[in-house]
């Protein structure tokens, strides 16, 4: 890591310290000597004349290392087609479906398949404006300034999720083909929609805190749904209950035709694949302790479904995991602090991309774990993780990720990191049983260490 700050500038920032006022605030004479601080050399002129002018995305770039990093990987899970969430957080969704899409794709040998977002979308809304309703019944014999009553009034909905989201919505819901219930305009633009169903929502809420009678909430509640309901059928459809669909293969002539429910086709499809049971969540989390199961309060989107729930593991553990998984051609739900160190264009994560340390002046020097304690990194979004490049030895060398921002956004619509960059953001990464160690499976035996709501962890991916 380079340095920066000479003995003079050190001795300088003491003397602004010595000159603080009491109370904590920055008096006349610290602010001299912050600004005696400040030395104006011809390379400090020429970065400020420079930024002002340019971004710090374009500025920061190391020439050093500016070349497209390969693009060749040792093991690839096969799969098709790019989708794109547009302007909405609905990354996990379309993530965890892109894992089914891989399945299906291979296993029923067809030339492209898309699930419908929009479907479990729509029971993703209704479910959550349940889960914040029932919520609000559960505390309402709390204060309103109670810190678990605040959290659920400030966070009554948002269009973000994690894993459990999508198993549980799919196991109760079935899927359905896109073509069934296409995206339209407020599938992908949800910002308004999510604006006004928290206005309602909220003040939906304040009517539930205020009932006097036991019995009167759950009536209430019912009604409020309704008009919940009559909301998301205006903005996103009605979702089918029964649909016809013809099965292609791989050249696109049709094989068969059927009537099918959204749970029936699921399991015609999938009928061997519990997404509640069959499936883990590995975090790699160096703040906490490793080989401890976590939960996290009210972290569901079905009310009646799990809190989302997360076994801890060191990297190299998780590594492992996700390599056995691509080997076997099994895509994985996968989820990391996506901003950091992205080179959109190219569609490459490398922390040797930009160089932000000469630009600025100043080292960061934080790792992993201090990130994650002062709020600075945490996972932010969800991707299908689809490839490895491992050397002769088999240790990674890079991976991939099929994105859902477009087939125009980064490397033909997928996110190339390296593995530097795939330890120190990495979060989350979901495997099938399957593959992980009869040890390791032990380890979820025990009771989990349950979190708060508050949890930095809880952030939906979007």
């Amino acid at each position: 890591m380079k340095r920066f700050f000479s003995l003079t500038v050190a001795l300088m920032m003491l003397g602004a310290v010595s000159a603080q006022q009491d109370k904590g605030g920055i008096s006349e004479d610290m602010l001299n000597e912050l600004r005696a601080g400040y030395t104006a050399t011809e390379a400090q002129k020429a970065a400020r004349n420079a930024l002002a002018v340019n971004p710090i995305s374009e500025l920061s770039v190391n020439a050093d290392n500016l070349a497209m990093i390969d693009t060749h990987f040792s093991h690839r899970v096969k799969t098709k087609g790019i989708t794109d969430q547009q302007q909405s957080g609905r990354c996990w969704l379309f993530t965890g479906l892109n894992v089914l899409r891989a399945k299906m794709i291979d296993e029923q040998g067809l030339p492209s398949m898309e699930f419908s977002q929009n479907y479990l979308f729509f029971y993703d809304q209704l479910e959550k404006c349940n889960l914040f309703l029932q919520g609000v019944i559960d505390t309402r014999h709390l204060p309103m300034d109670d810190r678990q009553v605040e959290w659920l009034f400030k966070n009554p909905l948002n269009d973000g999720g994690q894993f459990t989201g999508v198993s549980n919505l799919v196991m109760k819901y079935g899927v359905v083909p896109a073509e069934v219930m296409p995206e339209n305009y407020q599938s992908n633009n949800t910002a308004a929609m999510s604006s006004l169903l928290k206005l309602k929502l909220r003040e939906f809420g304040l009517q539930l805190r205020n009932q006097k009678d036991r019995r009167a909430p759950v009536a209430l509640k019912a009604e409020m749904l309704t008009e919940i309901y009559s909301m998301l059928a205006r903005c996103l459809g009605v979702p089918p209950t029964e649909f016809e669909w013809s099965r292609q293969d791989a050249n696109g002539n049709i094989v068969e035709t059927k009537r099918y429910t959204p749970k029936s086709f699921y399991e015609e499809y999938f009928g061997g694949m519990d997404l509640e049971k069959d499936f883990v969540m590995i975090m790699n989390d160096p703040s906490r302790e490793y080989h401890k199961v976590y939960e996290i309060e009210y972290d569901r989107h079905v009310y009646d479904g799990d809190n989302w729930l997360y076994l801890n593991l060191p990297i190299d553990e998780v590594k492992a995991l996700a390599i056995a998984s691509i080997k076997d051609n099994t895509a994985m739900y996968f989820s990391c602090d996506v901003g950091k160190f992205l080179d959109r264009k190219a569609g490459v994560l490398d922390m040797e991309r930009f160089d932000y340390e000469s630009l600025m002046g100043v080292e960061f020097g934080m790792n992993k774990e201090e990130r994650v304690r002062t709020f600075a990194s945490g996972s932010s979004h969800a991707m299908t993780l689809i490839a490895v490049d491992l050397d002769d030895e088999g240790n990674a060398k890079k991976w991939m990720v099929e994105n859902s921002w477009g087939a125009s956004k980064g490397y033909q619509g997928n996110l190339i990191m390296t593995d530097e960059w795939f330890e120190e953001y990495m979060f989350r990464v979901v495997v099938d049983r399957k593959y992980i160690p009869a040890e390791t499976l032990k380890l979820l035996e025990q009771k989990p260490i349950m979190l708060p709501s508050w949890d930095p962890m809880f952030a939906p991916e979007q």
